[in-house]
């Protein structure tokens, strides 16, 4: 029974306990004029389906006693059964109920068909009603938070934020016998600065991003954090440049919206969509422009998914004295996702990344520069490399190959031990770009041969997230890269100190100090595959914070 209800049933019991009060203070007739009243409730209130057919006749016998009243009895019941939707139940607001019974009895008015007037609710009545109307209010304020100090705007508490710290220290060893930077870089460029001394030094890196909460199906993500505009990959700020401040740069702002639970689109400048390994993309790497993510279920353990995006990767202004063309990347992806009654999950993907004009262009001409733009911006090391411009102008260097890059991946997660897991993942890529004929023909040179497979397997076991103290994880992982498998500028800045045509093994383990703090050791040891020789081993260990 809602409020309302009790409030009228409330009203009854005062009206039924206010004729032994009243008969001795007022007129017979005020007495039949209440009575009367009492009747016209009761109907109204069996008609509205308040009252049931026993409750009616009880709460009249017991407020009149007479012959009279009791043959009114059939009228109520048999109105119960019509149910009819009519009738006004009004109470008086301007009815006293003071101190004396007999004060609070009204005058005799005409009665009014279809209104009951309450000339007088006893005091203990009225407290219980007060009660239940307090509850009710109080309950609701809570809800709303009415009048709290700390509530928040409504706007404000779909704004949440997070972040993460890293400080790590890292030691860069070269074993004898690698050659000097001098034979291994192209005369004009630094490919690497070091190749024979131990280096060793403290670097930071930190973030904080901020996500609201727009609609139910869409939200805007700002992050800012340390970086370096001239190392694609790194967000890494190195210690000791006489305390000057870090660069803080916005590496992440993008909208996304999910319309359908099958559906998400995104724009802007996002987090990784694709279900990869760093041995393509490292995990540094935010993508620029537009993706699309359809995900069909099928019954409660499969996934389906289709990714789908187009990136800017160098903008260019084609001009009279320009005739390089804008870099672009174009990308699709195809897989599926298991998850058992366990909670293992099972993902596979096939991905082509198509990459438009990042291939170098010669000037032909001496002292022209129609296709100086052709020249990449940024590089790690391996891809192979070609001249831009002709002999006796300034050294640019672009990339010899095109690259569309054909990529499966698979991943395993074995939960059955859980909270350990053991976590297999398995990434394979070929670039279907490289020709070697056309090489030749676009430089004038004679084309290496096709040096474009890659491949990296990782074992982890432990729990999948550091999240308290005591939790552990342990992982082995193995690559092999060939020069022009990837794009050297975009794939792991830390394996082989970054780049492809290197191979090699990392070992590593992490282990959690406190809730959402943790301490990482790693050990990478790489040689280069093709070409002089030159081997790197490098030692991190890491001291990570997250909220």
């Amino acid at each position: 029974m809602d409020i309302k209800g009790l409030i009228a049933i409330f009203l009854i019991v005062g009206f039924i306990s206010a004729p032994a009060f009243a008969e001795e203070k007022v007129e017979k007739t005020q007495i039949e004029v209440m009575r009367q009243s009492i009747i016209n409730l009761i109907k109204q209130l069996t008609q509205k389906g308040v009252l049931s057919k026993d409750d009616a006749d009880k709460m009249l016998k017991e407020a009149t006693g007479s012959a009279l009243i009791a043959a009114d009895v059939q009228s109520v019941l048999a109105a119960s059964a019509v149910a009819a939707q009519s009738g006004v139940i009004a109470t008086n607001s301007n009815e006293q109920s003071g101190v004396a019974a007999a004060s609070a009895l009204p005058s005799v008015e005409p009665v009014v068909p279809g209104v009951v007037r309450v000339p007088y609710i006893p005091e203990s009545m009225k407290m219980e009603m007060t009660e239940i109307i307090k509850h009710e209010v109080l309950a609701q304020a809570r809800g709303e938070r009415w009048g709290d100090p700390g509530a928040m705007p409504d706007w404000l508490s779909r704004i949440s934020f997070d972040g993460e710290f890293r400080l790590r220290n890292q030691d860069d060893r070269f074993p004898t016998g690698n050659v000097l930077p001098s034979q291994f870089n192209p005369q004009g460029l630094t490919l690497i600065s070091n190749s024979t001394n131990y280096h060793d030094y403290t670097r930071i890196l930190a973030r904080l991003g901020m996500k609201a909460q727009v609609s139910d199906s869409t939200i805007v993500v700002f992050r800012v954090g340390t970086g370096n505009t001239n190392s694609v990959p790194s967000n890494n700020q190195t210690m000791g440049n006489q305390y000057s401040n870090y660069t803080v740069e916005l590496n992440r702002a993008y909208i996304q919206s999910s319309p359908f639970n099958w559906l998400e689109l995104s724009g802007g400048k996002m987090p990784n969509p694709w279900l990869s390994t760093d041995m393509l993309w490292d995990g540094n790497i935010n993508f620029e422009g537009v993706t699309a993510k359809f995900k069909p279920q099928f019954g409660e353990e499969w996934m389906s998914f289709l990714t789908i995006g187009a990136y800017p990767y160098q903008d260019v202004n084609r001009s009279d004295t320009n005739s390089a063309n804008s870099k672009s990347l174009y990308a699709a992806q195809l897989g599926a996702t298991w998850r058992s009654m366990d909670s293992s999950l099972a993902q596979f993907g096939v991905a082509l990344y198509n990459f438009q004009n990042v291939e170098g262009t010669p000037n032909t001409t001496l002292g022209s520069h129609f296709y100086d733009s052709t020249a990449a911006l940024y590089m790690q090391k391996g891809n192979t490399l070609m001249y831009v411009n002709a002999v006796g102008d300034p050294v640019l260097y672009g990339l010899a190959s095109k690259f569309r890059e054909l990529d499966v991946t698979a991943k395993w997660d074995w939960a059955a031990f859980d909270p350990i897991h053991v976590m297999l993942t398995a990434d394979f890529v070929k670039n279907l770009g490289y020709d070697q004929n056309e090489i030749t023909l676009r430089t004038g040179l004679a084309a290496p041969s096709p040096r474009v497979n890659g491949h990296a397997v990782m074992l982890s076991v432990g729990v999948p997230k550091i999240q308290r103290y005591g939790d552990w994880q342990a992982n082995v992982t193995y690559k092999y890269v060939e020069s022009d498998a990837v794009l050297d500028a975009l794939n792991d800045q830390d394996f082989h100190l970054g780049g492809t045509n290197a191979k090699g093994f990392i070992i590593g383990g992490s282990y959690g100090l406190d809730k959402n703090t943790w301490l990482t050791t790693r050990w990478l040891s790489t040689d280069q595959i093709d070409g002089a020789p030159l081997a790197v081993d490098t030692l991190q260990i890491d001291l990570n914070a997250r909220f």
